[in-house]
């Protein structure tokens, strides 16, 4: 069986690392940008920091800055004809997730415009050109999208989120910059953060998981765990942490798949908006209660690297609740919702989210088969 590693081009790490910018831009010979981002970091001055970089240097860009939280068709067909008016060669998105996600679909369209109308990108789109070069700027420590090939659409009209896959559209260089991170509120650092985890222990345990995926999850997951508290109480050092454990698990996820946490949780922001980080947090723990006898050593390994030593000793059973109990102690420490009904889930709307669950790409990827009726049977116990 053959196995596939696609990651950036080019990334670049630390405190200030976003002065970078400068010297890509100017030695790939792009002439203007189209910045893709949301108003509130354009409000709490975010995309300042790099604005001031790129006045500096005398790089012209646009904004397009009409982003929302779990970003739809229309917002992408916006953003493709902002790239239009621009008179842009290349992209730049600053944000989380919703920005990125957008900015990728928008490079995509653009150079392949029979997928203009969003929905045909949906899984693995057989699109013939790569996207608008683009240069990514996470201020969120935990959606990876800038070292992955996934971006994930809202379709408000059939009221769900779908999956698009795609090397075509990874970012051509990711700037990592904790100071681009430090600022946000410690309630998104908690469910983005484990959001990151989540991307960690499902890459982990997945079933198209291999020995190099294996590795990046591994450390992910030591990072993140070690890192995640400190960044909450805005700790400088555990906000790096948290900056690099993201990517590494990006890194991993990217090329092998998730499973049910994500399956579960993208019905959720489909129907309610709920913000992605914190449905993925929320269902962490159950789902891999759910899946723990169809794991192997893996929950073992997950228990040591989130600082439980003794499990290298415990029994197999004991080992795997440990380190469920780990999970389910960091979401509490870090103040993460503990039902469903504590981030806006309706009960009558089980059966319609159980369908979209089963129906979500990533679920095939659990490593325990599942059916609508144990989906409906989650749902109503975490709800």
């Amino acid at each position: 069986m053959a196995y596939r590693m696609i990651l950036n081009e080019t990334s670049y790490f630390g405190a200030g690392a976003i002065r970078c910018i400068v010297d890509e831009v100017k030695k790939r010979g792009f002439k203007k940008a189209l910045i893709v981002t949301d108003s509130d970091l354009i409000r709490f001055n975010i995309v300042s920091k790099v604005l001031d970089i790129m006045g500096g240097a005398g790089l012209p860009y646009s904004i397009f800055d009409k982003v929302i939280p779990n970003p739809t068709i229309e917002v992408v067909q916006q953003g493709v004809e902002a790239f239009k008016q621009s008179g842009a060669d290349y992209l730049i998105a600053i944000g989380g997730g919703s920005p990125q996600d957008t900015c990728k679909a928008v490079g995509i369209i653009i150079n392949n415009p029979e997928f203009a109308d969003v929905r045909s990108l949906e899984g693995g789109a057989d699109t013939k050109n790569s996207a608008v070069p683009m240069i990514a700027i996470p201020t969120t420590a935990g959606t990876a999208a800038e070292v992955t090939i996934n971006y994930v659409i809202t379709d408000v009209q059939k009221r769900r989120k779908f999956v698009c896959y795609d090397p075509h559209d990874i970012p051509i260089v990711a700037i990592i910059d904790a100071e681009m991170m430090a600022s946000m509120p410690a309630s998104l650092k908690a469910a983005t953060g484990v959001d990151a985890l989540t991307h960690a222990i499902e890459g982990y345990t997945t079933k198209g998981a291999w020995e190099l995926t294996d590795m990046l999850h591994l450390k992910a997951i030591e990072v993140i765990g070690r890192s995640l508290r400190g960044s909450v109480q805005g700790d400088a050092e555990g906000v790096e942490g948290m900056a690099l454990g993201q990517y590494i698990a990006g890194m991993g996820f990217s090329n092998v798949g998730l499973g049910l946490v994500h399956g579960m949780a993208h019905p959720l922001g489909a129907f309610y908006g709920t913000p992605h980080g914190v449905a993925n947090a929320v269902l962490l723990p159950h789902i891999m209660a759910y899946n723990a006898e169809y794991t192997g050593e893996k929950y073992r390994d997950i228990a040591i690297a989130l600082g439980d030593k003794q499990a290298s000793y415990l029994p197999l059973d004991q080992a795997r609740q440990a380190a469920i109990k780990a999970v389910a102690q960091l979401n509490k420490d870090v103040n993460i919702p503990v039902r469903l009904r504590d981030v806006g889930m309706k009960e009558e709307d089980i059966d319609a989210l159980a369908n979209a669950a089963l129906a979500d790409i990533c679920t095939g990827g659990n490593p325990r088969d599942t059916n609508l009726d144990e989906i409906k049977a989650l749902y109503r116990h975490i709800f």
